[in-house]
């Protein structure tokens, strides 16, 4: 931890070194990524050096949230956390084409329990861009790949506290790579981005034993009425008020070669390599207040139970399957909002006497008090869990959460 904190004296020291030129931090200090969609509901504390070569920009936000859980055959329990703490920095060096962003995170649930011999996980994004035009973007190093909506889309810009079972099962989420991105966006016709990666496939902050296995990443974004407002897109609900129907379609497909985990960039180590693939597809609307996502997410893979060559009893196994994720919502004049979601997830048979199928209810209440960068929410969820055997269970929680962020 002490390395983290000489590194933000650090930037700050070099900020302050810089004689600011306030005119030029108000005018343009927000700097949009097509790979880092981090919701912004304002521009952040930025400032530039007078020649403007230099670019620093410092934002912040955090999660507060205390649950009660009731999970079947069990005692009820409460639990209270910071669940999400995260400083992230952006700007340039020496031209606007050359952009660099960091995100660090500080929460236990973000950092993870340390493990001798493995990783501690602050640095979330660590990536330096090429931006040569407004329509095309290169970056290498860590950060988001192109994946499902849900996941690409901060954790910030969620109307409920968590995101779905099947987010949390099929996801691809971070790597260390070369991406490429490229944008035709407008506001009231045919849009289109195509995003793709080549990648470790180990996940963030691997430093395990290379190999010759590589992640392969592509997706494909459709707006056919044009892009949603403030970028839309990239946050749930429709905070914006929509004047007219906006929706998206995506999809987006990732081959991992040689994966190490049991969830290519998630989960544990398995015992033996396997290849996995991920489909991931996506559709948004937004009108008036109304806003509607659905999701497919599906996970394949051959011979995906490994087992330990020194005990047969221990066993470690991807999770293939398939799930829907259907999420309706209206947010009223009074900036209250009100949300239902239901997810369904079936496991691939080869799994099906280690996994149970699931399905989710959520509802919830948010309000927004500066948008997604200050909202105080409630939840109500409820997992329906269905085993080989014919025997169920019934888990649900409600959670009270604030966030707020700058």
């Amino acid at each position: 931890m002490k390395n983290i904190f000489t590194l933000l004296i650090i930037f700050f020291s070099l900020a302050a070194a810089a004689q600011v030129d306030i005119k030029k931090t108000t005018k343009d200090n927000d700097l949009k990524l097509s790979a880092l969609p981090y919701y912004n509901y304002g521009k952040g504390v930025g400032l530039t050096s007078p020649d403007s070569i230099f670019q620093f920009n410092i934002r912040f936000r955090m999660q507060n949230r205390a649950t009660y859980i009731q999970n079947e055959g069990e005692d009820g329990a409460i639990d209270a956390q910071i669940r999400r703490l995260r400083l992230r920095f952006d700007g340039y060096v020496g031209n606007p084409h050359f952009i660099y962003a960091i995100q660090l995170s500080f929460a236990p649930g973000d950092v993870g329990e340390v493990k001798d011999g493995e990783n501690l996980n602050i640095i979330r994004d660590a990536v330096v861009f090429y931006r040569p035009n407004k329509h095309w973007n290169f970056g290498f190093g860590q950060t988001k790949l192109p994946g499902n909506r849900q996941r690409v889309n901060s954790s910030g810009g969620l109307q409920l506290t968590d995101r779905t079972i099947n987010n949390a099962k099929f996801t691809i989420d971070r790597d260390f790579g070369f991406q490429t991105h490229y944008q035709n966006e407008h506001d009231n016709k045919l849009s289109y981005n195509v995003r793709s990666a080549i990648s470790t496939g180990e996940g963030r902050n691997s430093t395990d034993k290379p190999d010759n296995g590589l992640a392969y990443t592509g997706k494909v974004e459709l707006f056919p009425l044009g892009v949603f407002s403030k970028d839309g897109a990239f946050f749930e609900g429709d905070l914006k008020r929509e004047p007219k129907p906006k929706f998206m379609l995506s999809g987006a497909y990732q081959f991992n070669n040689k994966a190490r985990r049991t969830g290519g960039q998630l989960g544990d180590d398995l015992f033996q390599k396997r290849d996995m693939q991920s489909i991931l597809l996506d559709g948004m609307f937004k009108y008036n207040g109304w806003a509607f996502m659905t999701a497919y997410m599906q996970r394949i893979a051959k011979d995906p139970i490994t087992i330990n060559p020194d005990d047969a009893t221990d066993i470690k196994y991807i999770f293939t399957g398939s799930g829907f994720d259907y999420q309706l919502s209206y947010l009223l004049p009074s900036n209250y909002e009100i949300i239902g979601r239901f997810s369904t997830q079936k496991v691939n048979n080869d799994i099906k006497l280690l996994a149970p199928d699931a399905k989710q209810y959520s509802i919830g209440v948010t309000k927004y008090v500066w948008e997604h960068a200050f909202k105080a929410q409630m939840e109500l969820t409820m997992d329906d869990l269905n085993y080989f055997d014919g025997s169920s269970k019934q888990n649900w929680y409600v959670r009270f959460q604030v966030e707020i962020g700058i």
